[in-house]
Formats: C-alpha cells, sequence, structure tokens
C-alpha cells in the first residue's frame, strides 16, 4: 500500500505526492490554495487512475481516449511522461522523466495499485 503526503508549499498552498510501498514518488499533484481543495485533488487521484484510459501520444496517429486518461507524452529532454487527467480534463497527477517508455508505463501502472488503498498523510 502507498501514500498520498500531503504538505504546505513555500508559497503557503498545498500539495500532495503519491508515494508507493518503496517510498518513492510516483506522482504528484499541483499547487492549490486551500487544504480542502489539495484533499479533493487525492480524491480525485483515487476515483480516476484505476479507471484511466491510456493515451500514448508518442505514437504517429494515436487515438485520443476520453477522460480520465493517462497521456504518455515526450518531454523537450526527450523523456517519457505522463499527467492524469480527470473526467473534466484538469491534470490532476503527474510524473517524473523516464528513459524508456516501459519504464513510464509501469509507473502509470504502480499509481493504478498504489492510489485505490492508500492512506492519506498529512506533513507539516
Amino acid at each position: 500500500m502507498g501514500k498520498f503526503v500531503i504538505k504546505t508549499t513555500k508559497s503557503g498552498g498545498y500539495t500532495f505526492n503519491l508515494k508507493a510501498r518503496n517510498g518513492e514518488i510516483i506522482a504528484t499533484g499541483e499547487t492549490y490554495e486551500t487544504l480542502d481543495s489539495c484533499k479533493n485533488g487525492v480524491n480525485s487521484v483515487i476515483t480516476n487512475a484505476p479507471i484511466a484510459a491510456l493515451e500514448d501520444q508518442t505514437v504517429e496517429g494515436y487515438q485520443t481516449e476520453k477522460n480520465p486518461k493517462f497521456e504518455v507524452y515526450k518531454d523537450k529532454a526527450g523523456e517519457f511522461r505522463f499527467r492524469l487527467k480527470a473526467k473534466n480534463g484538469q491534470i490532476i497527477a503527474v510524473g517524473e522523466g523516464y528513459k524508456a517508455k516501459s519504464s513510464c508505463k509501469d509507473g502509470i501502472e504502480s499509481i493504478r495499485k498504489n492510489a485505490v488503498d492508500s492512506e492519506i498523510v498529512e506533513e507539516a
């Protein structure tokens, strides 16, 4: 079981990280103005990650999927990344850069598994 860690940002907002069982960060949320809105973001990941389609934007002529979805893309540095979009199209979580697409997809599967039963912890 992983865990969502909610923390205060330097600017006074709130953000979260989803950590795998080994403590590694596998997804990061945006910065929210309030603690309640950050918790709503966490709950959105819990709800959407297990059912989200996979849209591989690195393949020519890829099929556009309906939200919720994980979008896999290449960044400017040539690394593979993903973003999780909720049903309303808002980005609710992003991942780190991966050298291999297979590693990026493994990260998505880890989120699908860890998000569901994860505890939610607030840090100062």
